[in-house]
């Protein structure tokens, strides 16, 4: 599949490649034209129709069919109809007189006459009304004719997406001439507001491509008083080839100068593909911080900002890829700079389904880290093989220097399978880590685990799978810090686990409304994990694994995994399944509830003799909750919670979700999470009436009581246009934006901001 035929198909042919708004149009019109009548020429070019008409006589001698009243033709998915149709093998031409009406799927055209010669290829639709149903696009002309393969005619030619007979806009002309893959050119193009012309240009040349094509993008525009001032960013797309494009961005802010930008997009069949973006600019603006001394600032002069990011992946087979994730920026300020408008905000979309515009994090001010990756990752039937090279960029200090940096990272993971023609099984993980930083303790680290278990069915009701892994530890630090811990070393420690686990279930009858039945599922789970005592005093503190087979699955143990743990830890989840009869009878399920919580508790923890240092003993470990609700679509509950009995709540997560079928919404979030973060986040939207709709959001931070964000907008929006206005105000940023949208044309947006 070819790059612009892929990026139609994930992307619904969005991003508009023309010129303008008009070239745009001028094509749809040609592309509708070719629908409908190469249509008609297969129509006629394949005999036997299925034809009906109140009289239908053949001419033998002239090999003519001639149809009259009423006359109806179907082929395909297509149906021709008008008072009275002829064809004519031996000139090769059909005809349609009289409310001729061709429908191809859902596109239409109508005229008082419609010709086609079957053998040049040429033909002509007279008082010519075309539906284009993809765009929702209304193409009128007093004729449209196809004057050669290639080229085309029309005479008043005009393009709408509204329904009325005097449409709120429309894009008009007094003829315009097309030829395919070449150029076309309009006369009089105007454009309209109920007929009255508010834009005029006597000759207006476009490029006639169906394909992609090379041309401008809508532009940016916006002005910030103190930060940015005028902003203007213009894109022009260049189509480099079928497998290829690239865009370029040019951008002009008035207070800090030019920043230069490019993407290239490129599509080597369904094997390769990927995105490079790079961007620079002489930053000349000012800028003076010292609320954070670790990243304070003082820019006099002129600054060099540049970024660039870089996605490629290459599939060999089924089971086995190369993915490369690189992103950098010049200084930690660089998105915070420019978080009001940025590639990465742009093309931020995290759900993965568009492989070009798949920027994984929102590149704002509130971003934290950067993490490059290269990944190569292999699979086989029962283990999978991973190899990384990661870098992470902190953006809360000035240097990076004391950031640990992974390259490479080695994991072997081995799934649980049977050991040999025996009741017992087995599963492998192996990593080797060389972490490196240019001050601190670095070096490599080795860690493989086996573990055997044997799962046992107990009465068909129980589950009980005993374990036991072997895990070793060897580590070698190549630094040149003074200490008298050994650089080499090596630990050799196993953990014994038995896990105990059911699942109960009862189906209830309720028929409530459209639920027959409700499925309720109760699924405990408790583990119990012993780690004998082992010496971790020589440890590198760069062991910071990600995860470990000791910890227990569904507990939060502190502490590092060669510690000794003496732990028992539980689970306990409850769902609830309807099954929904709809009006046509048909069945479906709905997991409408499920509730989880898990805790751990250390027995040695438990033991512990306080008066040795007359700290109280604090056994469990955080309550953990979850929690989804969604009976039916106009409500969702979703929470995320850890509660600590010797404190209180450690993390919070809420969010709530009410809507309505006529599309009114509201949306109410709380993010807590001890000693560092509280927040809550309100948003509503009100359908005021059917052409105005009205959007509140509101963001505090509670933690240090300051606002966050507060956004005011109203909408009022037609069949085919919209007009927004909305009001946004931060602790540093006063913005007003006005977006106009016309259906089938794209939006412009009008921003001016106050800081």
């Amino acid at each position: 599949m070819r790059i612009h035929r892929f990026i139609k198909k994930i992307t619904g042919g969005r991003k508009e490649y023309s010129a303008s708004s008009e070239l745009w149009i001028c094509q749809l019109i040609v592309v509708l034209l070719i629908t409908v009548l190469t249509s008609f020429a297969r129509a006629a070019e394949n005999l036997p129709l299925s034809i009906q008409a109140d009289m239908i006589h053949y001419d033998k001698t002239l090999d003519l069919y001639h149809a009259q009243g009423n006359v109806s033709l179907s082929y395909e998915d297509a149906l021709l109809s008008a008072d009275d149709v002829e064809l004519d093998s031996t000139n090769h031409t059909a005809s349609a007189r009289g409310n001729a009406f061709l429908q191809v799927g859902d596109d239409t055209l109508r005229g008082e006459k419609i010709i086609f010669n079957m053998q040049d290829k040429t033909g002509a639709a007279h008082q010519a009304d075309a539906f284009y149903a993809r765009n929702h696009f209304y193409i009128r002309g007093d004729k449209i004719e196809k004057t050669g393969d290639n080229t085309y005619f029309i005479q008043k030619p005009s393009a709408t997406t509204c329904n009325h007979a005097c449409p709120d806009w429309s894009i008009a002309g007094s003829e315009m001439k097309v030829t395919i893959e070449g150029y076309g050119l309009m006369k009089d193009a105007k454009f309209l507001t109920k007929g009255f012309p508010v834009f005029y240009i006597p000759y207006l040349p476009f490029p006639a491509k169906t394909k992609r094509q090379t041309g401008l993008i809508l532009p940016y525009l916006s002005y910030s008083r103190d930060r940015d001032g005028v902003d203007i960013e213009i894109p022009f797309f260049w189509a480099v080839s079928d497998q290829m494009d690239a865009t370029f961005y040019q951008r002009y802010m008035g207070k800090r100068g030019f920043k230069e930008g490019a993407e290239l997009r490129y599509y080597w069949g369904d094997h390769s593909r990927g995105t490079l973006y790079g961007d620079f600019m002489e930053d000349k603006l000012h800028v003076t911080e010292t609320d954070d001394a670790a990243i304070s600032r003082d820019w006099s002069g002129t600054h060099r900002r540049w970024s660039y990011y870089l996605h490629h992946q290459t599939n060999v087979g089924s089971q086995f890829y190369v993915r490369t994730d690189l992103k950098k920026v010049s200084d930690p300020w660089y998105f915070k700079d420019f978080r009001a408008h940025n590639f990465y905000l742009t093309n931020y979309d995290d759900s993965a389904e568009d492989v070009f515009k798949n920027v994984a994090f929102q590149g704002d001010a509130s971003l934290r880290y950067l993490i490059s990756s290269v990944r190569l990752n292999k699979s086989w039937a029962h283990y999978n093989l991973t190899g990384l090279l990661n870098y992470t960029e902190d953006f809360a200090t000035a240097h990076n220097a004391q950031t640990l940096q992974n390259f490479p990272a080695i994991v072997l993971t081995g799934v649980k399978q049977p050991l040999f023609r025996t009741p017992f099984y087995y599963e492998l993980t192996g990593s080797y880590d060389y972490l490196a930083r240019d001050k601190g303790e670095t070096g490599h680290f080795v860690d493989v685990a086996p573990a055997i278990s044997l799962p046992a069915d107990v009465y068909g009701y129980f589950k009980l799978t005993p374990q036991i892994t072997f895990k070793e530890t060897f580590w070698s630090r190549d630094d040149h810090q003074s200490d008298l811990r050994a650089k080499t070393d090596d630990r050799t420690v196993f953990n014994a686990s038995v896990s105990f686990s059911s699942q109960l279930s009862r189906v209830f009858d309720v028929n409530v409304n459209h639920w027959e039945k409700i499925r309720h599922e109760i699924k405990p789970e408790l583990i119990y994990s012993y780690v004998p005592d082992v010496s971790a005093d020589d440890v590198p503190d760069y062991y910071l694994p990600v995860a470990s087979p000791f910890i227990l699955p569904m507990a939060t143990l502190p502490g590092n995994p060669l510690e000794k743990q003496n732990a028992v830890g539980w689970s306990l989840t409850n769902t609830l399944t309807a099954r929904v009869k709809d009006a046509d009878g048909a069945h479906s399920y709905l997991e409408f509830l499920r509730l989880k919580l898990f805790q751990s508790y250390d027995i040695d923890e438990a033991k512990r003799d306080v008066t040795e240092n007359d700290v109280r003993r604090k056994p469990f470990s955080d309550l953990g909750l979850e929690c989804d609700l969604s009976p039916n679509r106009y409500l969702s509950f979703k929470a995320r919670s850890r509660y600590n009995f010797y404190d209180s709540w450690r993390q919070n997560t809420l969010d709530l979700r009410f809507k309505d079928g006529r599309g009114d919404a509201l949306a109410v979030g709380y993010r807590h999470t001890a000693d560092f973060l509280e927040e809550i986040h309100f948003g509503l939207k009100a359908v005021m009436n059917r052409h105005i709709d009205c959007a509140l959001v509101s963001k505090y931070d509670l933690e240090n009581s300051r606002r966050i964000e507060n956004s005011l907008g109203f909408t009022y929006h037609r069949q085919c246009w919209s007009l927004g206005l909305e009001l946004t105000e931060t602790d540093q940023d006063v913005r007003f934006m006005l977006r106009l949208s016309l259906a089938g044309l794209g939006k412009t947006d009008t921003v001016k901001a106050i800081e």
